[in-house]
């Protein structure tokens, strides 16, 4: 890609930027939320097109203006935010919009057996013929990944493939990447973690506001230089935090039943307690009941059994707007299906929590305004990359949205924040930001719940851990005591004991 450019309105996402990708690598792109990584694959895979520039593909210039053309030059995306139909098979959501057929008639037996044949060459073992929604995450990127193969992609694009997954399935990814690679495919890995980064990829290309800053060898840099071309300034990994300074008790989770969708038990009878001044992190592998849990404590899912009390106050089974009134501020791990309208602007959007008070309204009528006044101070306060405050949700980049959520969620002075994956997609730079914005409202005296998939991030910010096994307590530990190891064999659902004797 040469001296691309798009425009959008006056604001350049791509500004000259050049990436060049050779056969057989796995090529990261990396760069903060915002920076123009996505604008850029969009373009190479006919989503968009460039206001100036080219591309050429083995020497010869493409003209690259549907996906459909991008398909026909095999490349092919799979997007962060997975594009699959939940009521079809894995089989009908791959031949969708390339079904074979036979005198007029989808020919899913060929389909199947061409999909189940591509599935065992390259190790994605997925069922052919199962549900999308009864799959899990992990299962779901291989459909996308098996969509692209099934029409022929030479170059893939993963765009933030491992946002959404366990740290075990991020290894079986990568394994995938690899094995895809030495077939002679190119990949192109667009993310924010450079431990990733320095695991999978052979060469990376940083892009800064919208301009390419460097392509580098992988080998031969550091992290610390990766993420100071990413950020234009050094980055703290590890934020550095006082001793807690423990106060009253904020949340107390008795005896706690919480069921999942199909009426199965998901939390099994928990108890614990989030005093103000401290985070409590709950670790646990994807599915073992932290989803439910924080439905039910933000009152997104009824309770089966057990209480939950905020502040001294009952709100077991209580409505959102009662819980949220209590003092709860709730940053969800869904941003996109929970956390924002992505339709609306991002003004009203930062005014979900508060708009039916004054001064967002008066006598029932909306003081946009005022709403917006708040939301330009907002945008300020909390680096939110965008063009204006009436641009669409939607459109700004994943790691804007959640800075748009958090500035919403925590300036409200809430007793109680709950985050579930708050750094879900985030570059290093805004991961920074947002851990100092949690430690500094533990710091405040406020009680902080975090649930995170991502242990580093558990162990950085957590004053107590508990973990989560088959909805259940596995074990309580302290970051300054306990080691990764440990917190894994827990997660595993070995007793605290047996853990800990293992690592010894």
């Amino acid at each position: 890609m040469r001296k691309i450019t798009k425009d959008f309105g006056g604001f350049k996402a791509n500004d000259q930027v050049d990436l060049k990708v050779k056969p057989g690598e796995i090529h990261a792109l990396l760069g903060e939320n915002g920076a123009g990584k996505s604008t850029l694959m969009n373009i190479l895979s006919g989503l968009l097109e460039p206001t100036s520039g080219e591309i050429l593909l083995n020497g010869e210039p493409v003209k690259i203006d549907s996906p459909t053309a991008a398909n026909r030059l095999g490349i092919g995306m799979v997007h962060q935010h997975f594009m699959l139909v939940d009521a079809f098979t894995v089989t009908e959501n791959i031949i969708l919009g390339n079904e074979p057929s036979h005198l007029g008639v989808i020919d899913r037996k060929k389909a199947t057996k061409e999909i189940k044949e591509l599935s065992d060459k390259y190790g994605l073992a997925v069922d052919p013929n199962a549900k999308v929604r009864d799959i899990s995450v992990g299962m779901q990127q291989r459909a996308e990944i098996l969509k692209t193969l099934y029409r022929g992609a030479n170059i893939l694009i993963f765009d933030e493939p491992t946002a959404v997954l366990t740290p075990q399935e991020i290894e079986e990814l990568i394994g995938i990447m690899k094995s895809l690679v030495a077939e002679g495919k190119s990949i192109i890995l667009i993310t924010h973690k450079l431990d990733e980064i320095r695991h999978a990829a052979d060469r990376c290309t940083v892009i800064r506001r919208g301009k390419s800053i460097d392509t580098v060898e992988v080998k031969g840099t550091t992290s610390e230089e990766l993420a100071e071309m990413m950020v234009g300034h050094s980055v703290t990994f590890k934020i550095p935090k006082d001793p807690a300074k423990i106060g009253a008790p904020i949340l107390n989770v008795k005896g706690l039943k919480v069921n999942e969708s199909r009426g199965l038990p998901a939390v099994k009878g928990i108890d614990f307690t989030v005093h103000g001044g401290e985070i409590l992190g709950i670790a646990g592998i994807d599915g073992n009941g932290q989803t439910e849990l924080i439905e039910a404590l933000t009152g997104l899912r009824k309770v089966a059994a057990g209480s939950v009390v905020i502040q001294g106050k009952d709100v077991t089974n209580a409505p959102v707007r009662k819980i949220t009134e209590t003092g709860v501020a709730h940053v969800p791990e869904d941003r996109q299906k929970y956390g924002l309208v992505l339709q609306m602007s991002l003004s009203e959007n930062l005014a979900l929590q508060t708009y039916y008070q004054k001064p967002m309204s008066r006598h029932g009528i909306l003081n946009y305004h005022e709403m917006r006044k708040e939301a330009l101070r907002l945008i300020r306060e909390y680096d939110i990359r965008t063009t204006n405050e009436q641009l669409k949700a939607g459109e700004l980049s994943g790691g804007n949205q959640q800075k748009a959520i958090v500035a919403r969620e925590l300036d409200r002075n809430a007793d109680l924040i709950i985050v579930s994956q708050p750094t879900r997609g985030l570059d290093v730079g805004a991961i920074e930001y947002i851990h100092r914005q949690l430690i500094d409202q533990r710091d405040q005296g406020k009680a902080v719940l975090l649930v995170s998939f991502e242990l580093d991030e558990i162990m950085n910010l957590s004053d107590r851990i508990i973990v989560l096994h088959d909805g259940k307590i596995a074990g309580e530990v302290h970051p300054e005591t306990t080691t990764e190891q440990e917190l894994g064999l827990l997660m595993a659902g070995s007793s605290v004991q047996a853990a800990a004797q293992e690592v010894k």
